[in-house]
């Protein structure tokens, strides 16, 4: 069993975002060519907390010979109250198993390989539907770990420019955000934190949503038509206002479901038409969005499992190459070297 730590994945990962980007596009286009096995994400959700969760998602990918790829499980925490105690609210660990014995062979600690492929996601869709940064600005809703993530991974993309502007519940964080950002900015842009959410919406057409909240309650009236609005947190726009919209998601039976923004909307109109496509098909040409006048576009990912194998398997051979990680002899009952997944 080969273990990987928090602080070798940070160091593994380091300056790798464009080849992250790169397996959560490969991982999409795969999932929408129907080359993985992706069941519904469990919720074990504990009684008599204040909605503390632990989130097992299972998946498998297939290479490209249809045989190789990797299979495995992300089982991931959120602890909002984890905040108040100086703790990080999410903590993961992903477990990858052998595709020829079904034997699990390497454990990652995966708190930053699940916000990586979640910020890699959202750069993705910010570049496949036109909305890169430039220099009307980009703005953020929710300073915490994920839209720091998305700001690392957006500049990846392209330069951050012109005007930062984001919101936190609690201001003092949001002055602490900007301290951070200010080294993944283009020189000269504005740093600025927004009294209120709407108006981030209003000052840049790319909008990243990031939050705790578990109930909607964001409206898109202060929009620019032709805006994206990246919803990561999944539960923030009310239902009234996404179903008027361009939505755009990773698996459509996997967002509408969990009381998400879009599981309420379905809820609402008794349907799911208001959902254009997938980001997979956008990336195989399959389809487009054409944004009506007055409308904007939302890109609400539920987060699939697919992706934290596809940056899990980049870890696991980075480290495999560089001899990172702790090598457990013998963890497995007749496991004498672990060798058959070293590459």
């Amino acid at each position: 069993m080969l273990i990987v730590s928090y602080d070798e994945v940070r160091e593994l990962l380091a300056g790798r975002e464009t080849e992250v980007i790169d397996a959560v596009d490969r991982a999409y286009r795969w999932h929408a060519e129907g080359r993985s096995t992706l069941p519904h994400s469990s919720f074990l959700r504990l009684p008599g907390t204040r909605g503390e969760r632990i989130i097992g998602l299972p998946a498998h990918l297939s290479g490209d010979d249809g045989d190789s790829g990797y299979a495995g499980i992300k089982w991931i925490a959120s602890f909002p109250g984890n905040l108040a105690a100086g703790l990080p609210r999410a903590s993961a660990v992903v477990v990858l198993n052998s595709m020829r014995t079904g034997r699990p062979h390497t454990l990652l600690e995966a708190s930053l390989i699940s916000a990586g492929r979640t910020a890699a996601s959202a750069a993705l869709a910010a570049r496949t539907l036109g909305r890169a940064p430039d220099g009307d600005g980009t703005g953020l809703i929710g300073c915490g770990v994920i839209n720091f993530e998305v700001l690392r991974y957006l500049a990846a993309v392209a330069p951050v420019c012109g005007a930062l502007t984001v919101f936190d519940v609690d201001p003092a964080r949001a002055e602490a955000f900007l301290r951070r950002a200010a080294p993944l900015v283009a020189p000269g842009t504005r740093l600025t934190v927004a009294p209120t959410p709407e108006a981030v919406l209003a000052a840049h057409p790319l909008v990243s949503v990031a939050t705790t909240a578990t109930t909607p309650h964001l409206r898109l009236d202060a929009c620019a038509p032709g805006s994206l609005v990246l919803h990561l947190s999944l539960r923030d726009i009310v239902a009234e206002d996404i179903v008027r919209q361009h939505n755009v998601v990773d698996d459509v039976d996997h967002a509408v479901r969990e009381s998400t923004s879009l599981h309420l909307g379905e809820g609402l109109l008794g349907h799911r038409d208001f959902i254009d496509a997938t980001i997979g098909d956008l990336l195989l040409g399959r389809k487009s969005v054409h944004v009506a006048p007055g409308r904007v576009v939302v890109f609400s990912p539920f987060g699939l499992g697919v992706l934290d194998l596809a940056v899990a398997e980049l870890v696991r051979a980075r480290a495999v190459a560089g001899g990172r990680g702790v090598t457990v002899p013998g963890f497995l009952p007749g496991d004498t070297d672990n060798t058959e997944e070293k590459s």
